[in-house]
């Protein structure tokens, strides 16, 4: 398989959904990855198999509609397998696993049968020190954007998955490109106040315009960098309570068609005014784990 992605928008052509199928016992607050998971389980509203496995497919359905190549992994009993960006991310023909919570690991060898099908030389394994995951890398043409975190208290979040080792690391791996990295806000207990990736603050959509929150970065400036980049009247800003909700998570697949959740009703009606396709799916029960449609998918090929 040749890989290539050079944008978040561009045609897609092959991608890794996750599956929710066999997702495991509902977790205890202690065993939960982030502060809206614990919420859930608080409330007694954790998301149910049977519903975010209907979710998934309806999204399945989706990619089958745009005659979209899509692999799954495979499943493994009892173990939460939904979030594939999470495992690993492609650049240009590059495939570059996620170094994750180790508690993950055996979601990367859920896809090696499609790993496998890959050049080995372009499968690239970040040294240990290098924490990376999907959800904070996006590819953007000459530019690689990148959420992190690099305050000295970052080994006390678990909500800080992405640090200045494999900010370093990708810049190396891809020097003609220019890595731009953005301090994300971090919080272990209040969901409305932690940017878990970039893609829960910011998404770059269609060819030159963006969804942007902006107490989702810790700099200012950084903000107002990406703010200027794409154009006040370019960008559709969301609230705290959207944020919370995932709205800059939707999914392109390609400049002109989107995959985002039904109940976005002020996203959607402006990406439709914007002249965007928008295919709506329900899926608010997989975004109770705090993560949405870019989250459970993992681009392979686009044009």
């Amino acid at each position: 398989m040749k890989l290539n992605i050079q944008n978040e928008t561009s045609r897609l052509r092959a991608v890794i959904l996750g599956t929710a199928v066999s997702n495991g016992p509902e977790p205890s607050i202690e065993e939960a990855y982030d502060p809206k998971s614990v919420l859930h389980i608080k409330a007694g509203t954790y998301p149910e198999e049977t519903d975010m496995v209907k979710e998934m497919e309806a999204v399945a359905e989706v990619f089958k509609k745009y005659d979209i190549k899509v692999y799954r992994p495979k499943v493994i009993e009892d173990y939460n397998q939904i979030f594939s960006r999470d495992i690993a991310f492609v650049i240009e023909d590059k495939l570059i696993k996620a170094n994750i919570l180790p508690d993950r690991e055996r979601e990367y060898e859920a896809i090696q049968h499609i790993v496998d099908e890959i050049d080995n030389d372009k499968v690239i394994v970040l040294p240990e020190e290098c924490h990376v995951e999907g959800g904070d890398v996006m590819p953007w043409n000459d530019y690689i954007f990148i959420g992190t975190y690099s305050g000295e208290d970052y080994s006390d979040y678990i909500t800080a998955r992405t640090n200045m080792d494999a900010v370093i690391a990708i810049q190396e791996l891809f020097p003609h490109k220019t890595v731009k990295s953005f301090e994300l806000r971090k919080s272990n207990t209040d969901p409305k106040e932690n940017a878990l990736h970039l893609d829960c603050c910011f998404q770059p959509i269609g060819k030159d315009k963006a969804i942007l929150h902006k107490n989702g970065f810790l700099v200012e400036r950084e903000y107002e960098w990406l703010l200027n980049y794409f154009g006040k009247d370019n960008v559709f800003e969301i609230t705290k309570d959207e944020m919370f909700n995932m709205n800059s998570n939707v999914f392109s697949i390609s400049e002109d068609v989107i995959v985002s959740e039904k109940n976005f009703t002020r996203l959607n009606t402006w990406l439709r005014e914007q002249g965007f396709t928008v295919e709506e799916v329900a899926y608010s029960e997989i975004a109770k784990q705090e993560g949405l449609l870019r989250c459970s998918t993992l681009p392979l090929i686009r044009d």
